[in-house]
């Protein structure tokens, strides 16, 4: 369990004054909570949000997303349970019920399918670094370097409950990693363009972007999205005007917000009126997809080919692992 500071600041920069005298060694899973829960919600999930169509661009990723149709047939369902799954982690730890309840959703649901050790280190490096990018160029603030280092030891935690192998051992490992797997791999797949697209679909719903034209919300998307991201998925770059002002709107938000009174309650992903898919309420461990014939390969057929992502063994059947 982390430790929890005595108490919590009330003026805007006295958060990371007080996360600055943490360990982000030690205390990685509190900073992480109080950024994502506290200091930065809106950003973080926007972010990782925006980090799903990097996963799509590679196409090892997104035509196995489309093979599948969760990302399609059921994509509401699909996103509400990745962040629920994820914020049952962050919120109670890896080492209570349900912490360890949510990674051995996630774990049963992977072992079910065709994917290589290096996609799931890849997507680990979305996590990480995503969020950093992104406030970096719209946050109220840019995170600190203990900060920065608190995240990737956090999603290096995950991983190695997930037992992904061979973890990038800081953020800027995890960026280069995340660079890197890009050039190589980033590509068009008809299969991942469909899977963006209804994503696409699915974020022109949630408020208050459902007020606005589709091609609008589309527009704003994709002026979001750097050159490579967009050619991989064959979308059209949005006119010059448009992306620089899609762009300067965020940097607005991001100047008033540093304005805005300290948030004392955490803002839960669950509580968003986005998430839809569970009006009377859900268990973790109904969460997710339960497919039939595992592991479910990337051509589809349901044969029993075993999956080069597994459990390695130093991974109980819970999800959770034994110490090093």
């Amino acid at each position: 369990m982390w430790r929890t500071p005595v108490s919590w600041p009330r003026q805007r920069y006295e958060r990371r004054d007080a996360l600055a005298r943490l360990d982000p060694g030690t205390d990685f899973h509190e900073i992480y909570r109080q950024l994502a829960l506290h200091e930065f919600p809106w950003d973080i999930n926007q972010a990782l949000s925006f980090a799903l169509f990097r996963t799509y661009a590679v196409p090892s990723i997104g035509m196995l997303l489309h093979e599948t149709g969760e990302f399609t047939r059921r994509v509401q369902k699909r996103y509400d349970d990745t962040g629920l799954l994820l914020e049952s982690v962050l919120e109670h730890g890896f080492s209570s019920e349900q912490g360890r309840a949510a990674v051995r959703r996630i774990n049963r649901m992977h072992r079910s399918y065709d994917i290589s050790d290096d996609d799931m280190r890849y997507v680990l490096a979305t996590f990480v670094v995503t969020p950093i990018r992104w406030l970096d160029d719209y946050g109220w603030r840019a995170l600190t370097e203990g900060e920065k280092t608190a995240s990737a030891n956090y999603y290096r935690e995950l991983g190695r409950h997930m037992g992904i192998p061979g973890i990038p051992a800081t953020w800027r490992d995890f960026e280069t990693l995340l660079d890197d797997y890009e050039r190589e791999r980033f590509g068009y797949d008809p299969g991942s363009r469909a899977v963006a697209d209804d994503t696409l679909a699915l974020l022109a719903t949630f408020p208050p972007n459902h007020l606005a034209p589709r091609a609008a919300v589309d527009a704003f998307a994709r002026s979001l999205m750097d050159a490579p991201l967009r050619s991989a998925l064959a979308y059209r770059s949005p006119p010059k005007v448009v992306e620089a002002l899609s762009r300067r709107a965020l940097h607005a938000r991001g100047k008033f917000v540093r304005f805005m009174a300290v948030r004392d309650e955490p803002s839960m992903f669950r509580d968003l009126p986005g998430v839809r898919s569970y009006p009377g309420g859900f268990t973790v461990e109904g969460l997710g997809t339960f497919p039939t014939g595992c592991p479910v390969t990337q051509g589809g057929d349901g044969s029993d080919t075993q999956p080069q992502h597994a459990l390695h063994s130093d991974q109980l059947g819970d999800g959770t692992t034994t110490r090093q």
